[in-house]
């Protein structure tokens, strides 16, 4: 590997996977609404959680899930477009590697942003895309499968996909680069969400005997996932209380 271009692809998808689309789509849509300070209630109680990030999940929570959409599809893109440019420039060599994971960095540590930016979900799909598509959705059905039906715990769906990503590149490609790409995203994720984790362990702990629906709700990392398992009518809505109907 060319020390040179390993750099410079470091450097190109960190800068590009600086730009925060959820601040940009919000100045855009919503001018006066302030995305760095968004609380998420918990159900069946009157706490609320801070949520930490500037991301397409508080874009979907202030404006609604059109322009949360867009934001993740913008995030995808910052980060597989250099990552497929370096891939088609230099086949055959890892840098493209290199600016996928840099890449995901600059979304989560966004060096236009004072370093605050998201959690960095979209951004290793997007890089992931450029690496190889089949892989983005063969892991995410799989973990969140996995989360919800097995294991009945949404940690698991919501980081299981990106765990799978380490075996998935293993077996793709036998290639020590990819699994090296995989561990390094995985490891900037986690470090990502350790605000998430930690209200999540202290809500589990709290509340043991809470089904896995409101479980889901209550952080930002499982409001997307039980969305889409209400659309597939894996969970159904409670009948509302005659305190809820005053």
């Amino acid at each position: 590997m060319n020390p040179s271009l390993a750099l410079l692809a470091a450097v190109v998808g960190y800068l590009a996977g600086s730009i925060s689309f959820a601040r940009i789509v919000g100045r855009i849509v919503a001018p006066h609404e302030d995305l760095t300070k968004t609380e998420i209630p918990i159900p069946d109680s009157e706490e609320k959680v801070d949520m930490g990030s500037v991301s397409a999940t508080t874009v979907s929570m202030h404006l609604g899930p059109k322009y949360g959409f867009l934001t993740v599809v913008l995030d995808m893109l910052k980060v597989a477009l250099p990552t497929l440019a370096f891939r088609l420039a230099y086949p055959g060599k890892p840098y493209f590697l290199v600016a996928a994971a840099m890449g995901m960095a600059g979304h989560i540590w966004p060096v236009y942003h004072r370093f605050k930016g998201g959690r960095g979900l979209s951004a290793m799909y997007g890089g992931m895309f450029a690496i190889d598509w089949i892989g983005v959705f063969a892991t995410s059905l799989l973990g969140a499968f996995l989360g919800m039906f097995v294991f009945k715990d949404v940690l698991v769906a919501y980081m299981g996909g990106l765990w799978l990503i380490i075996p998935w590149l293993w077996f793709r490609t036998y290639d020590l680069w990819h699994v090296v790409y995989a561990i390094v995203a995985n490891v900037f994720f986690l470090l990502s969400i350790i605000p998430e984790l930690r209200q999540y362990i202290h809500f589990r702990r709290e509340r043991k005997d809470i089904d896995l629906s409101v479980t889901m709700q209550y952080t930002a990392m499982g409001r997307g996932m039980y969305r889409m398992a209400k659309r597939f009518g894996l969970f159904k809505d409670k009948p509302k209380s005659e305190h809820d109907k005053e």
